[in-house]
């Protein structure tokens, strides 16, 4: 069976079960801020575990795109030396909410794999959860019972401990016991020497684990303890990658069709041949190179197609370090100088058309994005080569680098620690490694430390029956307390208060969260919380408060108060101002620059409103103007919204609608039309009730945020016309200096021209009283150890100066050594200049100037023949020219 085969006789065979089969959320975590990117099939379905959310039907099944590249699932170091890591992989899986449970999921996933994919049932090993004393959890005598039924005896079950046989979706929440099934996929005289059951577990590359079946059956709690839950649910996750090398025979992930149409390209393009030396060893690096970047490019490509652009910190980070790491393996080992990641491309997008045709539908984005990230990084490389290069010479007498300098060019330069290892090795250099980690490290507790949140757990007040946002029709809402926690945080203490009904926007889809207030009338006392913030959490809002006095307050009390929530009207107008008029905006951007015109991002608050596109030039002013004019003229019509809820998504595509890629959008959506001939868009944000309100439309800035993304920044309503009353300002102030000139813009490009001839003028006098200095300083030069010396303290305008100063002087002696100083600004600087023929390990330009600088209270470096040094105390400046001189 092909990939293509063995995905679809899955979803198959769970629609014959009569499961509804949905499409893989992007792989971006989007609204859960306890992820960055999906990590396993179950984690777009965490509000229906935690019961914050009714699922399409109580049986699911899809097949999810996953990435496990940070936090405890961190594999990425590993993937290319073993056969069966990956950063993407897609998990097949099939779920029940409160419907079916252990006797059904067991016995499915046997005839699954032993009837349909036709598995030898001799090859396969299952585990039940052996117990847990201090959960107060026992032995699964279920799940046991299930398998000794379906296997006929218990030879092939396996006792599991709490690691490998207990699922956790994190620290809290849904949890229980799982049953995993292995496979065996060695040849049969090394089974004949070691049974399978025996290297279930222990990383054997041939004896895998292909299927997880978790039994939902406990909540965690933030005590630690468990609560076992009403409606028991099933949770399964199977790797495909595994699955499909064990249905195609193979011993590698790596040979499966998966992979193989990207490695044959690789071939082609590198001039290598896969697996030549005959086996897949990690010592082949060139094998490991050609895996590496079969796997990343997939990862990355699909990363940038669900929306996560490469970028220095967050999700991004993580992307730009997969690709990294991959254009390092294939300049190193491949012999890649040039782009070739970017070519790849178009290989998956023909491969996953079918079954994830995202990827083809941006194919030219994707493709673009990921070449000018190649040039960037291949830049980079180079430039840690050379800085490489320094070290070696300045370190040639320690055969070393030291951990932190490795750290600096990990961390700085974003040049991989296993390059700088291999490079220092042909050199002849170690590598502090001990000191390296040492490094990183630190760095780590300091990223712990920002990222330091505890929560308590969440405290019922009232049942949770239904939470509902109103604020699409209200500004105001009376209504109860469900639950409330405290929160420490690294900036203090702060409460989330969760309420039956709620006005307040919960941040979502580039608009901010609302603030107000809540007013509690309890039986015994009033008070007023100030909402900072409204965040969305496992599918409810979330009001963020900074002090809450609920813990003073009895629970019949906090039971019976009435609340009344109140948005901050002001903001929330300013707010939906801004939201609606980039509606406006990514129309006119299309009408004006084309239909490739696609929302990479955006960001609406009370001030501004930022839009990311996908644009691989920069908007010209006269584009600007052009799609400010519409976006103004659609306020000046006053166009009435056109609001439409719960509309089918086959029919809002019907309509028009303009969708975001990388958004996960249910069976009906919200549309938003103003003019359906000019703006659909599918949202669930607050908007104006007719475009007149924006009042005035206004962009601010424009630029690249990343290759092939560009950025503008606008303002619109009273922000928009303050905005055109500073630059008034600035004009009028300007007029004013110039002394009223009738022709503002002539009278400033005389200035300019006047200073430029003026500069002219002090850098030709500046040459001159140079060229003096030049010829009063050869006058000075003195015989000694073979070598020409001069040494003086001179006056020059700045430090080129100073450098073109000991050139020149270079250029007319035969056998130079230069030792200049000066003073700038109140700072010494040195300078010391030595013929090539003098050089040798003690008359080292670059180990003078550094012992010199001490005198100075300072330091610096260079090349063997020149080098310059600076410090902070002046006074010690001659004393630095005399320790100088001192080494001839």
């Amino acid at each position: 069976m092909t990939s293509h085969e063995i995905r679809k006789a899955f979803l198959d065979f769970f629609v014959s079960k009569q499961h509804l089969i949905v499409p893989s959320a992007p792989m971006v975590a989007k609204n859960d801020p306890t992820l960055m990117f999906q990590n396993s099939g179950m984690a777009q379905f965490k509000d229906f575990f935690l019961g914050n959310a009714t699922p399409p039907a109580t049986r699911i099944a899809d097949t999810q795109k996953c990435l496990r590249v940070s936090g405890k699932h961190n594999d990425l170091e590993e993937v290319g030396f073993d056969t069966y890591h990956h950063t993407m992989f897609e998990m097949l899986g099939n779920w029940s909410f409160g419907d079916y449970f252990k006797t059904e999921a067991l016995h499915w996933a046997y005839e699954l794999l032993t009837e349909v994919y036709k598995l030898p049932k001799d090859r396969l090993y299952v585990s039940v959860f052996e117990g847990d004393k201090k959960d107060n959890v026992p032995f699964d005598q279920e799940a046991f019972d299930i398998w000794k039924s379906i296997l006929g005896s218990d030879e092939r079950i396996i006792y599991g401990n709490k690691k490998d046989n207990f699922w956790e979706m994190g620290d809290v929440g849904p949890c229980g016991p799982c049953s995993e099934i292995h496979i065996d996929l060695r040849p049969e005289e090394e089974i004949a020497r070691k049974p399978g059951k025996d290297l279930v577990n222990a990383d054997h590359p041939q004896v895998v684990e292909i299927w997880n079946v978790v039994f939902m059956q406990f909540e965690r709690r933030a005590d630690g303890s468990l609560d076992v839950l009403e409606d028991k649910c099933i949770d399964t996750g199977m790797g495909f990658e595994r699955l499909c090398m064990a249905i195609q025979g193979k011993q590698s992930n790596y040979d499966t069709d998966i992979f193989q149409n990207t490695i044959q390209v690789l071939e082609e393009m590198s001039g290598l041949k896969y697996g030549a030396n005959g086996t897949l060893s990690s010592d082949n690096y060139g094998d490991v190179a050609m895996r590496v970047v079969a796997d990343h490019i997939r990862a990355v490509a699909f990363a940038i197609t669900d929306g996560q652009l490469p970028s220095n910190n967050g999700a991004g980070y993580v992307i730009r370090r997969i690709l990294r790491r991959a254009i390092r393996y294939g300049y190193s080992y491949l012999n890649f100088k040039e782009p070739f990641m970017s070519k790849l491309v178009p290989v998956l997008a023909k491969q996953f058309k079918d079954v994830f045709p995202e990827l083809k539908q941006q194919e030219e984005f994707v493709t673009k994005v990921i070449e000018e990230e190649e040039k960037t990084f291949l830049r980079t490389l180079d430039m840690g080569l050379k800085r490489l290069d320094q070290i070696f010479e300045n370190e040639a007498d320690k055969k070393e680098i030291d951990g932190k300098t490795v750290f600096e060019l990990s961390d700085t330069f974003g040049f991989p620690v296993d390059l700088t290892a291999l490079i220092a090795r042909e050199k002849g250099f170690k590598v502090d490694e001990a000191g390296f980690k040492a490094e990183l490290a630190k760095q780590k507790e300091r990223s712990r430390k920002d990222a330091t949140k505890e929560a308590a757990d969440w405290f019922e007040v009232n049942e949770l029956d239904n939470p509902s946002y109103i604020g699409y029709d209200h500004q105001e809402a009376v209504t109860k307390l469900v639950q409330y926690r405290k929160v420490k945080t690294k900036k203090g203490e702060e409460f989330h208060v969760v309420l039956e009904q709620t006005p307040f926007y919960a941040e979502m889809g580039g608009q901010v969260g609302d603030t107000g207030v809540l007013e509690f009338k309890t039986p015994k006392s009033e008070f007023t919380l100030e909402v900072v913030d409204c965040q969305l959490e496992a599918g409810l809002h979330v009001h963020i408060v900074k002090k809450a006095p609920f813990e003073d307050i009895s629970i019949e009390d906090l039971r019976a108060a009435q609340v009344t929530a109140k948005i901050d009207k002001t903001r929330h107008s300013n707010i939906i101002k801004n939201h609606s008029a980039t509606h406006l905006m990514l129309a006119a951007l299309r009408e004006v620059l084309g239909d490739h015109i696609v929302q990479r991002g955006s960001y609406q608050n009370d001030e501004v409103t930022r839009f990311d596109f996908s644009h691989f030039s920069k908007v010209t002013d006269e584009e600007l103007q052009k799609v400010e004019d519409i976006v103004n003229t659609k306020i000046r019509q006053n166009i009435a919204l056109d609001e439409r809820r719960n509309v089918p998504i086959d029919e809002a595509m019907t309509l028009g609608a303009t969708a975001t890629f990388g958004e996960k959008y249910g069976d009906f959506v919200r549309v938003i039309i103003f003019d359906p001939k000019f703006s659909i868009e599918l949202c669930g944000g607050n908007h104006v009730p007719a475009t007149g309100e924006i009042g005035l439309f206004k962009f601010t800035s424009e630029g690249s945020v990343s290759a092939g993304v560009r950025r503008v920044e606008a303002v619109t309503g009273i922000k928009a016309l303050e905005r055109l009353r500073e630059q008034e300002a600035i004009i009028n102030e300007l007029k004013a200096v110039m002394k009223s000139p009738q022709d503002l813009v002539a009278s400033i490009k005389a200035l300019q021209e006047e200073k430029t001839a003026l500069q002219k003028k002090v850098e030709a006098l500046e040459n001159e009283k140079l060229q003096n200095v030049k010829l009063d300083l050869l006058k000075t030069v003195v015989e000694k150890d073979g070598a020409q010396l001069i040494s003086a303290k001179v006056e020059v305008a700045n430090a080129d100066a100073l450098k073109q100063l000991t050139y020149d002087l270079k250029a007319k002696l035969e056998k130079p050594y230069v030792v200049l100083g000066t003073e700038l600004n109140g700072k010494p600087l040195l300078a010391v200049m030595i013929d090539d023929s003098l050089v040798s390990d003690t008359l080292h330009a670059g180990k003078i100037v550094k012992e010199a600088a001490k005198e100075m209270r300072g330091g610096g470096g260079g090349q063997p023949h020149f080098a310059t040094a600076g410090g902070s105390d002046v006074n010690g400046l001659q004393k630095a020219i005399e320790k100088a001189v001192s080494f001839l």
